[in-house]
């Protein structure tokens, strides 16, 4: 079978850290036939870099071409490209955050049914081995009694200076200032004129706390409600109180510490008997496994603490050879962007909750 053809619009970071790298590893299943970045200096060094045929600064000529699919690693909003692709009968694989408000949303679900395409929401951590054992760890647990999310981030400089990343500054201002304009009117949608802190808290939520939000949301079901929210620290720091399917409450914060080198995520959730503890690297990272630790009590009482062995695969790998099992197999997407929405709802209503108190 021939490989897929595949377009990528944004050569930013993710891209050269993750994505591209992986892409050069899976030519059975990928040809990388164009890439595309608003900076055409970028989207030239790229190309050269990964040894790819064409580029350009112009997504419209990317959907022009022989393309199967698109990735789309550029910055947010994406929903203007997204929209493009579907309507040029193009998969289409998104990455987070999808989308801001629930109106993006919707207009994204129905073009991809309606061209009749994959659509898969960029959501690596659902791939990563060690979540996938966690799943089933949280499968057997007989009575959930909490969980807990511990988010503390570190200033991204910190990581990617340990690669070789291309930056130019030949965006055109226009481009940079629509871009702006787009954001804006996405944050007005979903929430309205809000303050800065609150702007930037849904900005994190969206970009990098959604991680833990849809992680929670395949192990515990579509939250509930927000009991209540707090955001402080000119919005460099969150907490919400989230309650899931059978009174499951879920303590989940979010926090920037900008100077402090190491960067950790934590989920933790307990029944009655049982505690798993999954941590995750940044994303930033190559070859940085995340770990799992079960904490349970022997037939006869005594505490052990156990940690199963993980697959060494890139969750950024796995996810990319889902999205190709997908269109070339009919694999149910286990992160379709219509289960997406349930995340940009919750993103929202954390933020409302915060709101409405205040």
């Amino acid at each position: 079978m021939a490989p897929i053809r595949l377009g990528v619009v944004g050569c930013g970071a993710i891209a050269q850290v993750q994505h591209l790298p992986n892409l050069a590893e899976m030519q059975e299943e990928f040809e990388v036939a164009m890439v595309c970045d608003r900076s055409a200096q970028l989207a030239q060094a790229v190309a050269r870099r990964f040894h790819l045929p064409r580029h350009t600064s112009d997504y419209r000529q990317l959907l022009e071409a022989d393309l199967d699919a698109v990735l789309l690693c550029h910055s947010d909003p994406k929903t203007e490209v997204a929209l493009a692709a579907f309507a040029a009968g193009k998969h289409v694989f998104i990455e987070k955050p999808v989308c801001f408000s629930l109106e993006e949303a919707d207009a994204m679900i129905g073009a991809a049914q309606a061209a009749g395409v994959v659509a898969q929401a960029g959501y690596m951590k659902v791939y990563d081995p060690a979540f996938e054992r966690a799943r089933r760890e949280v499968d057997e647990l007989k009575e959930i009694r909490f969980a807990q999310v511990n988010h503390l981030h570190t200033d991204n400089s910190h990581h990617l200076r340990q690669f070789r990343l291309m930056r130019f500054d030949d965006i055109p201002p226009e481009a940079g200032t629509a871009l702006q304009a787009a954001r804006q009117a996405a944050l007005h949608q979903a929430l309205g004129q809000v303050s800065p802190q609150a702007e930037r808290a849904f900005f994190i939520l969206a970009g990098s706390m959604i991680h833990d939000l849809y992680g929670l949301r395949l192990m515990l079901g579509v939250p509930e409600r927000v009991i209540s929210a707090e955001i402080w620290n000119e919005g460099w720091a969150i907490n919400a109180l989230i309650e899931y399917p059978g009174g499951v409450r879920c303590a989940a914060t979010w926090v920037e510490l900008p100077k402090l080198w190491e960067f950790r995520e934590t989920l933790e959730i307990y029944d009655e008997a049982v505690r798993l503890v999954l941590s995750y690297p940044t994303g930033f990272s190559r070859g940085q496994l995340s770990s799992l630790f079960i904490h349970r009590n022997d037939a006869q009482g005594v505490p052990l603490r156990g940690e199963p062995a993980i697959d060494w695969e890139n969750p950024f790998s796995r996810e990319l050879r889902h999205f190709h099992q997908c269109l070339t197999e009919g694999t149910p997407c286990r992160t379709p962007l219509a289960e997406a929405r349930h995340d940009v709802a919750l993103v929202i209503q954390i933020v409302k909750t915060y709101l409405e108190r205040t």
